[in-house]
């Protein structure tokens, strides 16, 4: 559906006063209203050029042996992934078993020749160590003719950068002349944008000269490109009046010297594409796009051969006092076409000026010139569309106002030509025409990734007498979308409030939720789902955990859809699949479900507002004693839970063997079981230690009844009994139930704390202890296990760490979450650096040994 049928569809509603403005423009989310679709990635040819990796597959480099210490091999590059590559040892031939992958930044990777420049030892590996008895006449004949990876790109500020990376403001590099193919002129690059350069001539400073040019186009080569081949290096030849000839001579110097000492990599230009040679002769008549208004077709002739690959075309104007419009072009140029091209594929071809006859025909024209039309063989290209339909969305450049970007609609597709409707334009102008080769045409999404500002289009925004709620938290949408959610109510879903005085779980951080909006919608149940579901995932602890707790809410009966949601954490990104329902009447079960996955109150979020007191009674529970009371609604399945009464080898086993599988996905780096996604390095994300994180935070959701009555064991006989406690882990056990603990909701336990050490007992610890120095040690009045989150806050607040007392409040940390605290834990759900975590955990560490000596037994 096209933008103005879509805010013109609602025109008709009484008492509202429409006007366009302009408004946040979002392309997931307007592609999404719509029903538009985006034009594919793999369409824009030189885009996807520029994504790829310096690196190529075949380059030869030195690599640090994993075998042995201090020795190198040479290594053949087999494939590249952003900045990992897929190594293979020389020597292997096509065995593929040994294939390995680094990262460019962290691997000791160093180009041919670096060892014998370092008297370092190359050595083959082991494995094939004696596949070949003279090494030395292998590697000459494996280096001959071979391609070795450029020093700069493995070490110093050009390290494992992209392409595209390596051209940085200030580059110089060479421009062909737009009118004299063998005439280039040195230019300076004012800005890099994904691969799009702004450009200015060498010796002008006035901007109203700039260019842009795609890093791929064939006018631009490296310095001393014009010297190499017998080139003229004159400047522009419609810009040199602008400067004498010693000042342009003096320009040329200065840049060339700046540019030598640091040159622009050769490995920029890999990707260039090699000329064609054509067929076309002086006299020859054909279509093109109209060079100067690329908004109809008109005839043109070739009035010049340069050579095999170059040849001039002049557009045709009869008239006496015309101005001709020349170009240099080449056989492979976008836009020229063959004559008889419009009429046969139904395009209106721009008569020339000058010509009599009304009704343009090839025919009379080519006598009425005494020319001749240019064969078909010199279009080899002519009918591709690379996948280009009509009514696809794509981001393009306004040809009038060359660095502008606008958002674009395909309008029409007519063999390798595209009509686009530029949108958001202040001035409106015809539907530009591009060839589907242009590199002035960029996929959905683009200016976003590369951080430039797109021309988008105006949204009519309605005006009416009562204010209706936006879909987007913070962003206001005019009346009109509430009325049509209205319309059809069967999708569309009322306000859905975060409450953020509920509780939030083990996984949400409960002061991000309190920043979150108060409200999300009205809106399509998937898209305000979608948006409070992403505001909670962002609000999390660790996001990744959350994306993979979401995966697992699901009801066969449920009317559902699938939605990526993605998250950041430690500037990394991650993303994965949910389904969230489509329909009204199961919204209310969804957020339930999901507040129940997710440990927290079950009206932290959803269509009920809670304003003083929650009816679950939340607010007087806190992050240990609600998950607690509540682990057999909400808890995860515990691992004792057909261990018999006092048998706790059972639960210690089966926890070891899950430990087990994470550990063998760290090892593949692969989390396809979670069905998320995310680029190889950054698969330490799902770690073990994460693992063990989350269960700390909610260890006493795992116990079980057969373990709670195994707990009237004594401290000193478990540690005997259990399996070796976990690194820098603390276990929860519930006391046996007498008279005084038969309230559920808040039942006495114990918590012991287990030493570094797997081989340690309770006793060694406790021996461990007494060796504190008598100044550290701390005495309680009453036991850490009983405080309340104020308690906590009162210690805090006496220690060296008083800063940090405000986090505790905010977390609701009771004493029994403040004994659960470790290193890991502090810095990842409190932010905090190295050294202020380390200075907290010292006085945590204080208090758990006060209650080992004084309240464990």
């Amino acid at each position: 559906m096209h933008i103005h049928t879509f805010l013109q569809c609602f025109s008709f509603l009484p008492g509202m006063d429409c006007v366009e403005e302009e408004v946040d423009f979002n392309w997931e989310e307007y592609l999404e209203e719509t029903g538009a679709t985006a034009a594919p990635h793999t369409s824009f040819r030189h885009v996807e050029l520029s994504l790829q990796s310096s690196f190529q597959p075949g380059m030869k480099l030195e690599v640090a042996n994993k075998g042995s210490l201090d020795t190198y091999w040479v290594a053949t590059i087999i494939t590249t992934c952003g900045q990992l590559l897929l190594l293979r040892y020389c020597g292997y031939g096509d065995d593929r078993k040994a294939d390995f992958w680094c990262d460019v930044m962290t691997a000791e990777l160093h180009p041919v020749g670096w060892c014998a420049q370092n008297n370092k030892t190359l050595q083959p590996p082991e494995a094939i160590k004696e596949k070949y008895s003279d090494w030395t006449e292998f590697l000459i004949k494996e280096l001959t003719g071979s391609r070795t990876a450029p020093a700069n790109l493995l070490e110093g500020p050009l390290r494992g950068k992209n392409t595209v990376d390596l051209i940085v403001v200030g580059c110089i590099l060479e421009v062909r002349d737009a009118f004299e193919p063998s005439v280039y002129w040195a230019a300076r690059v004012q800005c890099n944008v994904g691969g799009r350069l702004c450009l200015s001539y060498v010796g002008l400073n006035d901007s109203s000269d700039d260019m842009w040019m795609f890093y791929l186009d064939t006018r631009l080569r490296p310095l001393g490109w014009a010297k190499e081949n017998n080139l003229s290096l004159k400047p522009p030849t419609d810009l040199c009046d602008l400067r004498s000839s010693s000042e342009w001579t003096e320009a040329l110097d200065e840049a060339t010297a700046e540019a030598l000492k640091s040159p622009l990599p050769l490995e920029v230009f890999k990707d260039h594409a090699d000329l064609s040679t054509h067929s076309f002769r002086a006299g020859m008549k054909l279509e093109m796009v109209s060079p100067k208004e690329p908004f109809h077709i008109c005839p043109v002739s070739v009035t010049k051969v340069y050579n095999e690959y170059y040849f001039q075309i002049k557009v045709d104007d009869l008239t006496a006092e015309a101005t001709p419009t020349r170009v240099v072009c080449h056989a492979d140029s976008p836009s020229i076409l063959p004559v008889q091209w419009c009429l046969k594929n139904g395009v209106g071809l721009e008569r020339p000026q000058g010509f009599e006859s009304q009704d343009f025909d090839w025919a009379d024209y080519l006598k009425h010139t005494g020319a001749e039309a240019a064969s078909d063989m010199c279009f080899p290209n002519a009918s591709q569309s690379r996948g280009f339909c009509k009514d696809m969305w794509l981001e393009a450049v306004n040809p009038l106002q060359p660095s502008e970007l606008c958002v674009a609609r395909i309008t029409q597709v007519k063999g390798r030509l595209l009509w686009l409707r530029l949108e958001g334009l202040t001035k409106p102008q015809p539907d530009c025409i591009v060839d589907v080769e242009s590199m002035n045409i960029f996929p959905v999404g683009w200016c976003e990734a590369n951080g430039y500002p797109l021309t988008h289009l105006l949204k009519t925004v309605c005006e009416c007498q009562k204010k209706i709620a936006v879909v987007q938290p913070e962003k206001h949408l005019c009346g009109c979308f509430a009325r049509k959610c209205l319309v059809n109510g069967k999708y569309c879903c009322s306000q859905l409030f975060v409450n953020h005085r509920c509780f939030s779980g083990p996984y949400l951080n409960k002061g991000r939720i309190a920043e979150l909006p108060k409200a999300v919608g009205p809106g399509k149940c998937a898209v305000v789902l979608k948006e409070i579901l992403t505001m909670l995932i962002n609000s999390a602890y660790k996001p990744g955990r959350v994306l993979r707790e979401l995966q697992m809410v699901e009801d066969p009966q449920w009317n559902c859809q699938e939605e990526t949601l993605k998250a950041k954490y430690k500037g990394k990104s991650y993303r994965s699949t949910m389904r969230i329902v489509r329909t009204a009447d199961q919204v209310l079960q969804f957020c339930r479900r999901v507040c129940e996955r997710l440990q927290c109150c079950p009206n932290l979020f959803g269509p009920t507002i809670v304003s003083d007191k929650c009816p679950e009674n939340c607010f007087s529970q806190t992050k240990t004693k609600y998950t607690y009371y509540k682990k057999r609604k909400v808890g995860r399945p515990s691992l004792g839970e057909n261990a018999q009464d006092g048998d706790m080898t059972k639960p210690a086993r089966r926890r070891k063997k899950r430990k087990a599988i994470f550990v063998q996905k760290k090892r593949r780096t692969s989390i396809v079981g979670y069905h998320t996604t995310e680029s190889p390095q950054d698969s330490d994300y799902y770690y073990d230690d994460e693992e063990e994180d989350f269960e700390e935070w909610g260890s006493e959701v795992s116990s079980s009844s057969p373990r709670e009555e195994a707990s009237a064991h004594s401290f000193k006989d478990i540690p005997r009994r259990g399996r070796p406690p976990r690194r820098a882990a603390l276990q929860r056990r519930a006391t046996h139930p007498g008279p005084e603990t038969t309230d559920r909701s808040s039942p006495r336990r114990t918590t012991r704390s287990v030493s570094y050490s797997q081989n340690q007992t309770a006793k060694n610890t406790h021996t461990k202890t007494e060796r504190f120095e008598e100044e550290d040690r701390l005495v309680l009045e009453t036991n850490p296990l009983e405080w309340s989150v104020s308690d906590v806050v009162d210690f805090i607040t006496s220690t060296d760490c008083a800063s940090l007392a405000k986090i505790f409040q905010e977390q609701d940390i009771d004493g029994q979450a403040l004994l659960l605290l470790t290193l890991p834990t502090v810095q990842e759900c409190m932010d905090l650096k190295l050294g202020p975590a380390i200075k907290l955990c010292h006085q945590i560490e204080r208090v758990k040994v006060a209650f080992y000596s004084q309240f464990a037994n």
